[in-house]
């Protein structure tokens, strides 16, 4: 009987999935953008931005580097300060204590053109923010000083504008996931996730200057003139570095006059880069429920392309803001696994007794330490197709080894020395047991030694069927 309803399950589950990517297909072939999911092996969107060279490049892990380094470019605007955001809360503070969103910009606006562009919210109070929410946020935020602001209504039914970018005189912009926002959790944690009486946050964002701001501004000045009607002239920011940098999009289709047919690049660009990878495939997403990408992560799974290919994800425990506690389609790849090739871990904060989750926010994607991307899109089809998001693509093999180490020394505690080697080795003697360890310290009830544990596998149910039917009832 429990043989019958798995593969019942998994019938029903694999259903949904193909119904879901037939339904893309056919949407996309309608606007002629099926590039975006029948991309080759590849470094670059084809459907975006061309790569720009002489970049200068820096990766922030977490609040607490990214935070002082937006307040310091804010500080040293003389033109123009732009933002582009899900929702922004005025009394956010990034860093130093009554130091908050309100009155960095606020003290920037006497001196520089400040613009605000958030999302306008949901129509239903149902789920949050609402319109009325993100109207009162933007008032509390510009009222009595001379930040302009304007709320994006453009939005597919049921999604949103999920971008987080900040532009600086167009000469240096940030493109990431930090959110600058206390709503659903406080985003000023450190690479050690003390514990401190409230969830524990993991992300991550960029900072650029060079070329590419140029596409990073132009991007906000459309949404800007689509929404206010007011034209913004963009710059053209001079070479600062010797890193080539895409800057790439979901815009979906008409959303704004003047990029009527959207854009998929996101999409294009990690269909791309997973499937050309032999060695390991490494990522950090808040969600993973995208069948467009986990069928890609399963085939190599099934046929690796190397003896020692390895793919390791880093979610949380209990995604969507805690209401929900699946994991979307790793019932797939664990079913596509046979070599103990797949390792998914989520993280908690130190110290804490019972353990306290960390909610690991930052969407990043590393390949073969030699291709990364960082941005505001996670995978699934919210993300891939249907927000507005926002993420930088690089192809370069000091900037992704020196970020996987760094992230790798965060989550294993360890220093990035330890970690050289190949690595089939890290993951197969380090991360494994590591995490292992932890998750069986949690199924006792026994306090944690590390912050990083294995992901429980999904239950019988959930294996077929729950990942894929969340995909289309939550992703669309």
């Amino acid at each position: 009987m429990t043989t019958l309803l798995g593969h019942i399950d998994a019938k029903l589950g694999a259903g949904i999935e193909r119904t879901v990517r037939a339904h893309h297909r056919r949407r996309l072939a309608r606007i002629g953008a099926l590039q975006a999911l029948d991309a080759p092996p590849g470094d670059w969107a084809s459907t975006a931005s061309p790569p720009r060279d002489g970049n200068a490049l820096d990766l922030f892990v977490d609040g607490h580097e990214a935070l002082p380094a937006i307040v310091e470019a804010i500080r040293s605007a003389r033109s123009h300060v732009h933002l582009a955001g899900w929702f922004f809360s005025p009394d956010f503070e990034l860093g130093e204590r009554g130091l908050t969103l309100r009155k960095v910009l606020a003290e920037a606006a006497e001196r520089a053109d400040v613009r605000v562009l958030a999302w306008a919210g949901s129509p239903l109070p149902l789920f949050h923010p609402d319109r009325g929410e993100s109207a009162d946020a933007l008032e509390q935020l510009a009222g009595g000083t001379r930040i302009r602001t304007a709320l994006d209504a453009r939005e597919r039914p049921m999604h949103c504008h999920h971008e987080k970018l900040v532009v600086v005189d167009d000469r240096v912009a940030f493109v990431g996931g930090i959110d600058l926002t206390t709503l659903a959790g406080d985003r000023f944690d450190t690479s050690e996730h003390p514990a401190r009486g409230s969830v524990g946050w993991h992300d991550a964002a960029a900072r650029v200057e060079g070329p590419v701001v140029g596409d990073v501004a132009t991007h906000f000045a459309l949404r800007w003139r689509a929404v206010t009607g007011e034209h913004v002239d963009v710059g053209s920011p001079s070479p600062a570095g010797g890193v080539t940098v895409q800057f790439t999009r979901t815009v979906p289709e008409h959303i704004y006059a003047d990029l009527a047919h959207g854009e998929f690049s996101i999409l294009e660009a990690y269909v791309a880069a997973l499937r050309g990878a032999q060695r390991f495939v490494y990522l950090e997403s808040q969600f993973l429920w995208s069948p467009e990408v986990v069928a890609v992560l399963a085939e190599k799974l099934r046929n690796p392309p190397h003896p020692d290919f390895r793919l390791v994800v880093v979610l949380p425990a209990r995604p969507n803001n805690g209401a929900d506690d699946t994991r979307g389609q790793l019932g797939t790849l664990a079913a596509a696994d046979k070599g103990r090739r797949f390792l998914a871990c989520t993280l908690f904060q130190s110290g804490t007794q019972p353990p306290q989750h960390v909610y690991v926010h930052a969407k990043i994607a590393i390949v073969d330490d030699r291709w990364m991307t960082i941005g505001s899109a996670n995978l699934n089809e919210h993300s891939l197709f249907n927000d507005t998001e926002a993420n930088l693509v690089v192809a370069d093999e000091r900037v992704a080894r020196a970020l996987r180490l760094r992230l790798w020394s965060e989550h294993l505690e360890c220093s990035e020395s330890e970690l050289e080697g190949e690595v089939v080795d890290v993951v197969d003697n380090r991360w494994r047991p590591c995490a292992e360890e932890q998750r069986a310290r949690l199924t006792r009830g026994e306090a944690l030694t590390h912050r990083l544990a294995l992901l429980p596998g999904v239950s019988r149910r959930a294996r077929g069927l729950l990942g894929p039917l969340d995909g289309l009832l939550v992703d669309g």
